[in-house]
C-alpha cells in the first residue's frame, strides 16, 4: 500500500489538490482519510468548553488512533473511521467504513507534525498558499458550512490559527518531498504525484 500525506495550512486548497490527484485514478484503488475525522472525543466537556479547544494544536488530534488505523489498513483490515462534527465540536456516533486500497491519501493541516505518522508516508506533499488567500477561504467556508459569524472567524484566525500555523504547520514544509503551489501553475507537481501513484498501482 502506498500512503501519501498531503498537508498545508487551513484554506490552502488541500482538498482541491486531493481531487486533482484522484481525478484520473480508479476509485477502487485510491482511498482518502481526513485528519479532521480524528479530532479527539470531547464528550466529557460542555459545549462551551469544547468551543474553546485549540483545534489547530497537534494535541487536539488523536494521532494514536490514526496511526493504528493506517497500520490496520496496511495489514488488509477494514477500519471504522470516526466522524467529527464542527457544529458540536465533538465526534458523532457515526463511522465511515474504510477499506484498504492500493493507495491511501491522508490529508490534514497537522499530519506532518507527528513523527510516527510522518514515517508512514511514502510521499509527503505540502500545499502552499498565500496567507491572505487562506484567510478569505477560511472565512467563506466557516460562515457557509460551519455556522460561524465573521467576527468569530477573524478573532480565531488572529488569536489561534495564525500563531498555530506559524508555530506548527509552516515548519513542516521542511519535511515535504513535494511542495505544490496552490495556483494555476501547480499542474506539473500534480502530474508528478499522479505519475508516481500510477507507477505503484501498475
Amino acid at each position: 500500500m502506498l500512503i501519501i500525506g498531503i498537508a498545508g495550512g487551513t484554506g490552502s486548497g488541500k482538498t482541491t489538490v486531493v481531487h486533482q490527484i484522484m481525478n484520473e485514478l480508479p476509485d477502487a484503488e485510491v482511498g482518502v482519510i481526513s485528519q479532521d475525522s480524528y479530532y479527539k472525543k470531547n464528550s466529557h466537556l460542555s459545549y462551551e468548553e469544547r468551543s474553546h479547544i485549540n483545534f489547530d494544536h497537534p494535541r487536539a488530534i488523536d494521532f494514536d488512533l490514526l496511526v493504528a488505523h493506517l497500520k490496520d489498513l496496511k495489514l488488509g483490515n477494514v477500519v471504522e473511521q470516526p466522524v467529527y462534527s464542527f457544529v458540536t465540536h465533538d465526534r458523532t456516533d457515526d463511522i465511515i467504513l474504510t477499506h484498504p486500497r492500493k493507495v491511501m491519501i491522508v490529508e490534514g493541516i497537522l499530519i506532518l507534525t507527528n513523527p510516527e505518522l510522518r514515517e508512514m508516508f511514502d510521499i509527503k506533499v505540502y500545499v502552499h498558499a498565500d496567507s491572505d488567500e487562506r484567510l478569505i477561504r477560511r472565512l467563506k467556508r466557516d460562515i457557509a458550512e460551519r455556522g460561524r459569524d465573521m467576527n468569530e472567524v477573524v478573532n480565531r484566525y488572529q488569536n489561534t490559527l495564525k500563531p498555530m500555523h506559524d508555530q506548527f504547520i509552516e515548519p513542516t514544509k521542511n519535511f515535504a518531498d513535494i511542495i505544490i503551489p496552490n495556483d494555476n501553475y501547480n499542474t506539473v507537481a500534480i502530474e508528478v504525484v499522479r505519475a508516481v501513484i500510477k507507477q505503484r498501482i501498475h
